[in-house]
């Protein structure tokens, strides 16, 4: 069992940056995947972002890709999303989340069973 928490979101005009950061306790941080992902109102919740556990495979999703950046730090059991060039689109709760196992690299192999509460972020244009 993992416990994530997420903050770093807020009001951002278009084209600002944020930063979330997802804090995670109660296991081995280090050991597994880590994903970002999103929910608008009225969507479905969209994977923006996954970071393997080693760090060495990432996935964006094609409406963040070269905007957001999704790093961990695992010394301090943390995961990042930088996101650069902000759009009103991009306006969304943002969930951090975590693989039920450990070791694995890939979307379609991971199963992100632990989830944050979100933090809003929230892009005017």
């Amino acid at each position: 069992q993992v416990q994530l928490v997420e903050s770093g979101g807020g009001l951002v005009q278009a084209g600002g940056s944020l930063r979330l950061s997802c804090a995670a306790s109660g296991r081995t941080f280090s050991n597994y995947a880590m994903a970002w992902f999103r929910q608008a109102p009225g969507t479905e919740r969209e994977a923006v972002a996954t970071i393997n556990w080693s760090g060495g495979s990432t996935y964006y999703a094609d409406s963040v890709k070269d905007r957001f950046t999704i790093s961990r730090d695992n010394a301090v059991n943390t995961v990042y999303l930088q996101m650069n060039s902000l759009k009103p689109d991009d306006t969304a709760v943002y969930y951090c989340a975590a693989d039920n196992l450990p070791f694995r690299s890939g979307l379609r192999n991971q199963r992100f069973t632990s989830w944050g509460q979100g933090t809003q972020v929230t892009v005017s244009s």
